[in-house]
């Protein structure tokens, strides 16, 4: 079955992320709000400018770290390469794909494009074992659900 939604754990890591980031982003851009408050101040110069430079490393660190939680969160260990089982990366990942798959074909019926008609005649060409191989991928890459699956199954079915 098809994953259509995101685990409550995978979620919560991309916000964690989100917030790291931002607590990151808040570090460095302080540096820059420090600098011009002090501008032509050079007393304590070293203490200020060690404090600045931890600040600005401290937040690139925080962006990155904030950076990877997310990417973690939203595509999954596997979809984002820490695991390396590309199966796991496909259902980690489906959600998004579903998403994208579906902006894409709102887009269309928007532009009025009609896509069965544009495929038509496309594929007759193939052999009849071929276009159910070919149906069948569709099925185990989970761009079809079952339903979907038998239904153009049993489509070809009845037309051969």
């Amino acid at each position: 079955m098809p994953n259509r939604r995101i685990s409550a754990d995978r979620r919560a890591l991309y916000y964690v992320g989100m917030i790291v980031s931002g607590l990151g982003l808040l570090s460095f851009l302080s540096t820059f709000v420090t600098f011009l408050s002090h501008f032509g101040d050079f007393s304590n110069f070293e203490a200020n400018a060690r404090s600045g430079g931890f600040r600005a490393f401290g937040g690139i660190v925080g962006l990155m770290i904030g950076g990877f939680l997310m990417n973690v969160g939203a595509r999954g260990a596997a979809g984002a390469g820490l695991k390396l089982d590309p199966e796991q990366a496909r259902r980690d990942v489906e959600p998004w794909s579903r998403m994208a798959g579906g902006m894409a074909s709102d887009a269309l019926d928007e532009a009025g494009v009609d896509l069965n008609r544009l495929g038509a005649g496309r594929d007759s060409d193939l052999p009849f074992d071929e276009k159910l191989r070919r149906l069948y991928a569709l099925y185990r890459d989970g761009l079809l659900t079952r339903a979907e699956y038998e239904r153009e199954k049993q489509d070809l079915l009845d037309k051969h």
